[in-house]
């Protein structure tokens, strides 16, 4: 197991180093920044000042250097246009896109098993179609429209919940409802076809053989084989969720990372854009590596697979 975790980790590490690469020379890559700060009436000198304080003018690998050791040193820069250290305004937004991340995972989570174990078992009965079509509308539905129809039905014609904010937990009902809808739909879909598959397979007939209640070969024998790809694909979606929820936070107003994000990119803040790439990425990189792990502890064999 030990050897298992450290050659995970420094795998982990190695793709934490390329996506500090990938971050410094895409950011660059979007154009000058200096452009939408100063405007275009300045003179050449006062460009060439905001560029020197920006440290813009300094040869790439210079920049890329500095870059470097700001990370190492937890110290992610400035803000062109807020002026502020990017880890505040970062720190700033992220409990925000967590709750409203965690909340749809659970969400999600409590809708697409029940669901998908009970198609497994009725497969090709009219309920196991009803989820199957429910399934279908959650995935091809636009989160947007989604969003919007809950906004009319529960805040507009019932009044019931707040829209716009994240001031209380009311304000994130609509927003997880949103959300969860499309990750319960996506899982129990996977969680459907592997729990089919798992109950076809000769270890839960002779589960049923030795006269094991079904509950139990449905729950252990089943599901514990079933719920491995579903877990990857869950944690996969939680890291999407951390940051690709700029669409369902413009519609609901809330202060997330995802949004942060967005007008970094759209106001070229290098600073600001690399923070957010580099906080999300490693989240990412992290959820990926907490896979990995309790894959190994679901199934050991996978250790000895990758040994």
């Amino acid at each position: 197991m030990l050897k298992f975790l450290i050659r995970r980790t420094m795998q982990s590490l190695v793709t934490v180093f390329l996506l500090f690469t990938i971050v410094f020379l895409m950011t660059r890559a979007t154009g000058d920044p200096v452009g939408l700060l100063v405007p275009p009436e300045v003179g050449a000198e006062t460009v060439a000042h905001v560029r020197q304080n920006l440290g813009l003018n300094e040869p790439y690998y210079v920049q890329y250097a500095l870059f470097l050791k700001s990370i190492l040193t937890a110290d992610l820069g400035t803000s062109f246009l807020a002026r502020r250290p990017v880890m505040d305004l970062i720190l700033e937004r992220l409990p925000v896109s967590m709750i409203l991340a965690v909340a749809s995972m659970l969400l999600g989570v409590l809708l697409a098993f029940p669901l998908g174990i009970l198609s497994a078992l009725k497969r090709g009965r009219k309920i196991d179609s009803c989820i199957q079509i429910f399934g279908a509308f959650g995935i091809a539905t636009p989160q947007f429209w989604i969003g919007l129809i809950l906004i009319q039905i529960f805040a507009g014609h019932l009044g019931l919940l707040p829209v716009g904010g994240a001031e209380s937990w009311r304000h994130f009902i609509l927003p997880t409802c949103t959300l969860g809808l499309l990750q319960a739909c996506s899982m129990l879909r996977i969680l459907r076809s592997n729990m089919i598959e798992a109950l076809g397979t000769d270890f839960v007939a002779l589960a049923r053989a030795k006269g094991l209640s079904e509950a139990r070969v449905v729950g252990v024998h089943a599901l514990g084989n079933a719920v491995l790809p579903v877990l990857t694909f869950g944690g996969l979606l939680l890291a999407s969720l951390m940051t690709g929820t700029i669409v369902v936070e413009s519609v609901f107003a809330l202060p997330g990372l995802g949004r942060l994000a967005y007008d970094a990119a759209l106001f070229r803040d290098y600073p600001l854009v690399q923070g957010v790439v580099i906080v999300a990425g490693v989240i990412i990189i992290a959820i990926n590596l907490l896979i990995d792990v309790s894959y190994a502890f679901i199934d050991p064999r996978i250790q000895l697979d990758n040994s």
